[in-house]
């Protein structure tokens, strides 16, 4: 019997056309009170400029546009697919999911279709749910998003976490092939951490209880960020009988420069090996990793063959990686 493994035949992304730079964001928070500057926000995180989703667009409709693009990419119809995962903290309803709603919009039925809820973390762990789902022969062509409307949790009077978050969608069209693609993944969580980034609230009663807004402890999750990420990358590389010599190109989760260059250096790899969109995108949360994975490849940065290493890291607290050769 062929031995079955899945490939990344397509990427896709969106961001939604509200552009808004750090002199935006700066103008609109001062109107509310709240003071911060472009030099601050640059200092601290490398973020430039974020996109913010429209109130009429949801979380389903970002990502059906990555989809699209991907599905194109791969040169797949969405009649094709019998798999959709969506990463996603902010979906358009509690339920159903919003990948049973991306599906309706692709005008896709009967597949299985489901969310997948790790923060930041989430590609990372949707693209490993459906890379075992494949080799197992579960499914042949799946639809893996992360989508986000972040801009929806965040409490504008905060300036140390207001800052930092944008909206978009990455999608991928992971398929079953007879050569390797995904070549490892590592998974993590420790629910010890959960305090440090969160969104406390939830629906009773028809109303919401508690802070439905983001919270972070910023330190925190720069400490563990480092270390989890460096440790689950090496473990991937381990378990693929790699080195870090073998990584063409990083494609970290894109929350901050100074948590890229500081998990690049540990690695040993060059900052002109990491995809960088932070500053641009600011912190999409589970959609940064695709949202980077594709401009990597229609800037022509990323080829064909070369080896990628994704890692993310997120509330829960969860964090992984995925090496792959594209």
């Amino acid at each position: 019997m062929t031995r079955l493994y899945s490939r990344i035949t397509g990427t896709g992304s969106y961001l939604p056309p509200r552009r808004l730079t750090n002199a935006d964001l700066v103008a609109e928070l001062a109107a509310k009170g709240v003071e911060t500057s472009d030099d601050w926000i640059v200092e601290r995180t490398g973020i430039r400029a974020r996109h913010f989703a429209d109130a009429d667009v949801a979380c389903s409709d970002l990502a059906v546009h990555a989809a699209r693009h991907a599905l194109e990419a791969a040169g797949v119809q969405a009649q094709d697919i019998d798999l959709i995962i969506v990463a996603t903290s902010t979906p358009d309803m509690v339920f159903p999911s919003a990948a049973c709603i991306v599906q309706n919009k692709l005008g896709i039925h009967g597949c299985p279709a489901f969310d997948v809820q790790a923060v930041c973390s989430g590609f990372v762990y949707a693209l490993t749910v459906a890379d075992a789902m494949i080799r197992t022969g579960t499914a042949r062509k799946a639809l893996v998003i992360g989508a986000e409307v972040f801009s929806r949790i965040l409490d504008f009077s905060d300036r140390t976490t207001c800052v930092l978050f944008g909206d978009g969608a990455g999608a991928v069209v992971l398929e079953a092939s007879d050569t390797p693609g995904i070549l490892a993944s590592d998974l993590h969580a420790d629910g010890k951490h959960v305090g440090i980034l969160c969104v406390p609230g939830q629906v009773s009663g028809g109303t919401v209880v508690g802070n439905a807004m983001l919270i972070m402890d910023g330190p925190a999750v720069f400490k563990l960020a480092v270390g989890v990420l460096e440790e689950a990358a090496r473990a991937a590389l381990a378990k693929a009988g790699k080195t870090h010599d073998d990584i063409d190109w990083l494609i970290p989760h894109q929350a901050n420069i100074r948590i890229m260059q500081s998990t690049a250096k540990r690695l040993k790899i060059s900052m002109d090996k990491v995809i960088v969109t932070v500053d641009q995108h600011g912190n999409t949360s589970a959609a940064s990793i695709p949202l980077a994975l594709d401009a990597g490849v229609r800037s022509g940065k990323i080829k064909k063959g070369q080896t990628l290493m994704l890692e993310g890291v997120g509330g829960g607290f969860t964090w992984g990686a995925v090496l792959l050769n594209l």
